[in-house]
């Protein structure tokens, strides 16, 4: 028993520990990501999420290997945090073979069906359907795993959000369906798009819980992301998580951020998730601050391997163009 803070019973000392490197894994990524755009070596685009480690680290860690995630065009940290190797990510954002759709997904279209990563998505709202189906799978053949659906504050305006959380509601399907509000949808405060305070709120329309948690504690997310997961495995249906967050970076990489201040930004960079998570583990005696440093290094370190993976690694010839094309 953690003495500051509640955990789910299933998260141990090793797991947090675990975690904390993990959550410094995807920031590095998200960086060294930053870093190559800027220099024109990365092309297409990006959508970066530091700043929200927490919501992916947090939730996907009180799921079962079994279980399932859809991700969203700002989903780097959900991809790392269901399992996939950096390395092949990295050398997928490059364009190489050795990545994960072989060089020609990018950014927005990283799949791992083997750790049941279903895969981001370049299309606003586009995982909604695929969650509600895989759970749907689920249900049907009794398979017992549970879908966490991603998505962001914008693309809960979207059809198929309602239809996905309806058709889930009236069928008790085994998904939660997890919001990162963020505060912006593109390039426009939350509270100009939607005439709630809650996004979560939405869900008493369709008879399901709906929770808001703070997206920058990783204890609140992993309680409570534990308790929705529990209850669509035990038959119970959906539910909606909120989780408020911001993200550091703009939208994409052509956003200049010109819609908000420096002041909101430096306030919420107060509330860093992962500084927040590393003052806990020290103070009940998990990581020291050598060892917490440590962690933070061989992650970083992780990172600028990857890389040099993705350089080293081939480029798609042309007599490929037209291979992987459709499944």
């Amino acid at each position: 028993m953690l003495k500051t803070v509640d955990v789910p019973k299933q998260i141990t000392e090793e797991k947090l520990v675990g975690l904390y490197q993990q959550m410094w894994l995807i920031r590095y990524f998200e960086e060294k990501v930053d870093e190559f755009f800027a220099k024109g070596m990365i092309h297409g685009t990006t959508h970066l999420a530091v700043g929200q480690e927490a919501s992916a680290a947090g939730s996907i860690a009180v799921l079962e290997d079994k279980d399932k995630i859809t991700s969203t065009h700002r989903g780097h940290g959900h991809c790392i945090a269901k399992g996939a190797e950096v390395n092949g990510m990295m050398a997928e954002l490059f364009g190489r073979t050795t990545g994960y759709c072989k060089g020609k997904g990018g950014s927005m279209h990283i799949a791992d069906l083997d750790k049941g990563n279903l895969g981001a998505n370049g299309i606003v709202g586009g995982g909604f359907a695929i969650a509600a189906g895989a759970a749907l799978t689920s249900h049907m053949k009794k398979l017992g795993y549970v879908v966490l659906c991603f998505f962001g504050d914008g693309a809960s305006n979207e059809g198929s959000f309602h239809e996905a959380v309806n058709l889930a509601s009236i069928w008790k399907l085994p998904v939660v369906f997890i919001c990162e509000n963020n505060q912006y949808g593109m390039s426009g405060p939350v509270k100009d798009m939607v005439n709630i305070e809650h996004i979560a709120d939405r869900a008493k329309s369709y008879g399901i819980p709906g929770k808001v948690v703070d997206g920058n504690d990783i204890f609140d997310v992993m309680n409570h992301v534990n308790e929705a997961v529990q209850y669509a495995r035990n038959g119970k249906g959906p539910s909606i998580i909120e989780a408020k967050t911001y993200r550091w970076k703009g939208h994409s990489k052509s956003d200049a951020k010109k819609y908000r201040t420096r002041e909101e930004e430096q306030e919420w960079r107060q509330k860093d998730p992962i500084a927040r998570f590393r003052s806990v583990l020290i103070e009940e005696g998990i990581l020291t601050e050598e060892k917490a440093d440590q962690l933070k290094q061989e992650a970083k370190q992780a990172i600028e391997e990857s890389v040099e993976f993705a350089k080293n690694s081939p480029m798609p010839s042309l007599d490929t163009l037209l291979e992987d094309i459709y499944a």
